[in-house]
C-alpha cells in the first residue's frame, strides 16, 4: 500500500485535479446541436470565449455550457439546448455489462457517460464494479480517494450504518455529470446477502429492489443513470439489472467472447424469471448489443459481427465501437477521448477513433429520445 501511495504522489499529486480538453469549433457547434456557421454568428455577437494568439477558437465545457443556456433563454415552447427531462419523461437507467472481463464495458460506460453530459443531460455514472476502474478514470481512485461506506454499497446495505444515496453522490470536472464511486467494498454487498436472506431479519426491500430505491429517492436531479455492472452475475448486477429501463450488452466478436456471452444469457434469463416470481420488476425500454474492440479488417471478427446481426437483428447496435491505440492509451493515463489532448496522436488515429464512439454514443441517445417520444 506504500508503494501504491508514493505512486499515487508521483503521477496524480494531491494538488493535481483532473479536466476536460478544450473543444473545437466543429465539436463545440455538434454538443450544443447547432451548425458551426450558428456558431460562429453567436460568438462574432460578442459570445463565447476570446481567440488565441493564433487566431484560433476553442471552447471549454463552460464555455459550452453557457452557450447552450444563452440559446435557451427567452425561448418559447420546450427547452431545444438544454436537454433536461420534460413532463411525462421517465427517468433513464441504462445498465451496462457483460460476464466476461475485457469486452470494453468500462471504457463504453465512460465515453457514453461523459458524451451524454457533454450533450446536456444531466448524467450520472454509477461505478458498480468493485474493481472501479470507472471511479479511476473519472478522478477518484479507489484505494485511495474512496472510504468506507463511500461507494453504492453504503445506501444499499442491510444494517444501521446505510447512508441517504445523496452524502455519496460526488460532482465530476464535466458540468452534467456525477458519480457514485466503487472499490472493494461494493464486494461486501455479495456476501451480506445470503445472510439477510437467511436471517429474514431485514424489514426493508429485497435485494433486487434496492438500487431502484436509492435512484427514486434522487430522480428529480437526473435524465440519465449510466451503471457500470460488474463482470459477473451476483446480486450487485441482479439489482442493477432491476433497476434499469435499458440494457447495452458489450461483446467483443470472437467465438469465445459470443459463446461466454450465450451462456451469460441463458444464466441470467433463468434468474431474472425467480427474481420476477419473487416481485421483482424487468420492463425495458430497449436492449441492445454493442461489438467492441472492432477491427473491420479482422476476417473473423467481421464474419462473427455478421454473425451476430443475423441471429439477433436490430437488437445489435448498427455502429461499433473500433479497436484504437488512441482509446487504449488513454486509459493507460487514466483518461477519455474527451480529455486526452489529441496532439498526442496523428490525426486520423484520434479522429477515427472519436468518430466511432460519437456515432455509437450518438445511436444510444436516439433511443433514449424515442423513448421520452421526442422527434
Amino acid at each position: 500500500m506504500r508503494q501504491l501511495q508514493a505512486h499515487q504522489q508521483r503521477s496524480f499529486p494531491p494538488t493535481a485535479r483532473k479536466s476536460i480538453r478544450h473543444f473545437s469549433s466543429a465539436e463545440a457547434a455538434e454538443f450544443i446541436g447547432i451548425h458551426q456557421g450558428y456558431l460562429r454568428q453567436i460568438v462574432a455577437e460578442g459570445h463565447g470565449p476570446e481567440p488565441s494568439a493564433n487566431g484560433r477558437r476553442t471552447y471549454s465545457v463552460d464555455d459550452i455550457e453557457a452557450l447552450r443556456k444563452l440559446l435557451d433563454e427567452g425561448g418559447k415552447g420546450p427547452r431545444k439546448y438544454i436537454r433536461h427531462r420534460r413532463d411525462g419523461e421517465k427517468l433513464q437507467v441504462i445498465s451496462v455489462m457483460n460476464f466476461k472481463g475485457g469486452s470494453g464495458k468500462t471504457t463504453t460506460s465512460a465515453h457514453l457517460a461523459q458524451f451524454l453530459a457533454l450533450r446536456g443531460y444531466r448524467t450520472l455514472a454509477i461505478d458498480l464494479d468493485p474493481q472501479a476502474s470507472l471511479s479511476a478514470l473519472f478522478g477518484h481512485q479507489p484505494e485511495l480517494d474512496v472510504g468506507d461506506n463511500e461507494t453504492l454499497y453504503g445506501a444499499i446495505r442491510y444494517d444501521d450504518a446505510r447512508r441517504d444515496v445523496t452524502e455519496i453522490v460526488r460532482a465530476t470536472y464535466t458540468p452534467n455529470l456525477h458519480i457514485i464511486p466503487g472499490n472493494l467494498e461494493l464486494m461486501e454487498f455479495e456476501h451480506e446477502t445470503p445472510k439477510a436472506l437467511m436471517a429474514r431479519t431485514d424489514t426493508n426491500s429485497m435485494f433486487f429492489a434496492r438500487i431502484g430505491e436509492c435512484l427514486a429517492d434522487i430522480e428529480s436531479a437526473y435524465d440519465i443513470v449510466v451503471i457500470d455492472c460488474p463482470p459477473q452475475l451476483g446480486f450487485l448486477t441482479l439489482s442493477a439489472l432491476c433497476a434499469a429501463t435499458a440494457v447495452l450488452i458489450t461483446v467483443h466478436p470472437q467465438m469465445l467472447d459470443v459463446m461466454s456471452m450465450s451462456q451469460f444469457l441463458q444464466m441470467t434469463g433463468d434468474l431474472l424469471q425467480v427474481v420476477e416470481n419473487a416481485g421483482g420488476a424487468m420492463n425495458y425500454d430497449w436492449m441492445r448489443y454493442l461489438v467492441t474492440r472492432f477491427e473491420p479488417n479482422d476476417g473473423p471478427q467481421a464474419q462473427m459481427a455478421g454473425f451476430m446481426r443475423s441471429i439477433f437483428g436490430n437488437r445489435v447496435l448498427s455502429n461499433a465501437m473500433l479497436k484504437s491505440t488512441a482509446i487504449s492509451d488513454a486509459g493507460l493515463t487514466k483518461q477519455t477521448l474527451y480529455e486526452i489532448d489529441r496532439a498526442q496522436f496523428t490525426r486520423g488515429t484520434y479522429d477515427r477513433a472519436l468518430e466511432s464512439l460519437t456515432a455509437v454514443n450518438t445511436e444510444i441517445e436516439e433511443l433514449v429520445k424515442q423513448t421520452w417520444g421526442r422527434k
